[in-house]
């Protein structure tokens, strides 16, 4: 009897989608025809597998209607900010699909006389992405186009919480008339998935989400000498200078950390500010806060939905009320949010001030509309708190000073460093982190050296 993956929506608690799981003779199926079908398409020219990718994200910006409202029942995101991730989607795309030329191109030392001698940049073969739900097209598409691009196979195991997703990336290259076996979107369980990567049928998994999950990844290729790209979350911290902007550095700080409801391996988590700012700097921060519209996502007027599940609610509530106990002083009060209802996924923001790293509030990865806010007296001191933390994938400073900037990221455990921006991937630069945050390239002409593998060419054509 083949299992079924439900998926419960959000924002009402009901059953939005039901699929079934694939049984082990379609996996074995979708495996034969990556393998045959990556066999040909590594041959194509680079050219035509970009035709074919260009016109697979002309397929999806063309499923942008459905999509959006799509994204809110699925995960809760609102509906006013669904075209940015399609927005961010194409960007990232587009851009990887420019630069493969360069990426992929062969590498030449210097010459010597008599010998021809080259790098080539192979295909692995088949790639298993694991994608997840919070920003379900953003994180798929980091691998997806790439490793198409370079000449692999893509297995796209989707999370069930967004597994329409998955369908319409199948849909947009199945209009794209990429062909048959290339590009498969599978819905798997958690041990299908481990089973699949043990199965050493497929050369790479990138995978997104939590730390636990990204372990139970490497205990499934344990010996099986797999690629193996982690994302794994972050508890992103800020540091706002005494010479910062401070409206300039509240806006962003204030987005940075509750856009999508906090759910963001990138989303603000921590914020350090000097002392001679702290005051105004909070205050202003609270202010703001209060101005989000707790609600519906669907509705046009909400700029913060639900979380994902209750029970992502409930973790956010429990760090809350442990940091209170603990001498943390909440700013914000639930009740002012209408929508705010215990038990349920819908969630205030939170501001939390008087915090210490001896709170989970301020070590353990929050996922959710909750920031600790601490006041530093040195450059040192934010750098300290900063690197306290298991987790490194990106960290901001906001000053008006270059040189600080620059010299402060060096100090940095961590994969991004930004300057007066926050939460952001730039398509042109590398997605990385350090630490618990993961290993492994996505973006960049980096990412292309993780979904290929070299192959040196010595010939000695005078003898």
């Amino acid at each position: 009897m083949t299992s079924t993956i439900q998926l419960i929506s959000p924002v009402d608690g009901r059953v939005y989608a039901e699929r079934q799981l694939v049984d082990a003779a379609q996996l074995e199926q979708a495996l034969v025809a990556a393998a045959t079908a990556q066999a040909q398409w590594k041959r194509r020219p680079l050219n035509e597998r970009a035709a074919f990718c260009s016109a697979a994200v002309d397929a999806m910006l063309a499923m942008k209607e459905q999509i959006v409202p799509e994204l809110a029942w699925q995960m809760g995101r609102p509906v006013r900010y669904g075209v940015g991730e399609l927005r961010g989607f194409e960007e990232r795309a587009r851009h990887m699909i420019a630069i493969a030329p360069e990426a992929l191109a062969a590498i030449e030392p210097e010459p010597i006389a008599g010998f021809r001698r080259y790098i080539n940049r192979e295909p692995l073969g088949t790639v298993l992405v694991v994608a997840p739900w919070n920003y379900p097209y953003l994180t798929a598409v980091n691998t997806i186009i790439p490793a198409l691009m370079a000449g692999n196979a893509v297995i796209l195991k989707h999370a069930s919480q967004t597994l329409l997703v998955g369908e319409r990336f199948a849909e947009a290259f199945r209009r794209a008339n990429l062909p048959p076996g290339l590009l498969q979107n599978l819905l798997l369980d958690h041990g299908q998935t481990a089973a699949l990567i043990a199965s050493a049928r497929v050369q790479q998994v990138n995978f997104t989400g939590s730390v636990a999950a990204g372990k139970a990844m490497e205990n499934a290729a344990s010996g099986r000498f797999l690629g193996m790209g982690l994302e794994l979350g972050g508890k992103d911290p800020a540091y706002v200078r005494a010479d910062a902007n401070l409206e300039h550095a509240v806006e962003n700080l204030v987005d940075g950390s509750f856009f999508n409801a906090g759910q963001s391996c990138c989303a603000i988590e921590r914020i350090y500010v000097d002392q001679t700012l702290y005051p105004a700097f909070v205050e202003r921060f609270v202010e703001l806060t209060r101005q989000y519209v707790l609600g519906n996502p669907l509705d046009e007027a909400t700029t913060l939905g639900p979380l994902v599940t209750p029970g992502a609610a409930s973790f956010v509530r429990g760090q809350i009320a442990e940091a209170v106990a603990q001498g943390a002083k909440a700013l914000i009060d639930p009740q002012t949010f209408a929508a705010d209802i215990p038990g349920s996924a819908y969630l205030a923001p939170q501001v939390l001030i008087d915090v210490s790293h001896q709170m989970s509030v301020m070590r353990d990865e929050s996922f959710g509309p909750v920031v600790g806010i601490m006041p530093v007296s040195s450059d040192d001191e934010a750098i300290a708190l900063m690197n306290d933390s298991e987790f490194g994938l990106s960290a901001s400073i906001w000053t008006r000073d270059l040189d600080a900037a620059q010299h402060l990221g060096n100090a940095i455990d961590t994969g991004t460093v930004f300057m007066n921006r926050c939460d952001y991937l730039d398509p042109a630069l590398a997605w990385t982190g350090v630490k618990n945050s993961g290993r492994g390239v996505t973006l960049s002409r980096l990412g292309y050296e993780h979904l290929t593998r070299a192959k040196s060419f010595h010939l000695r054509h005078e003898i």
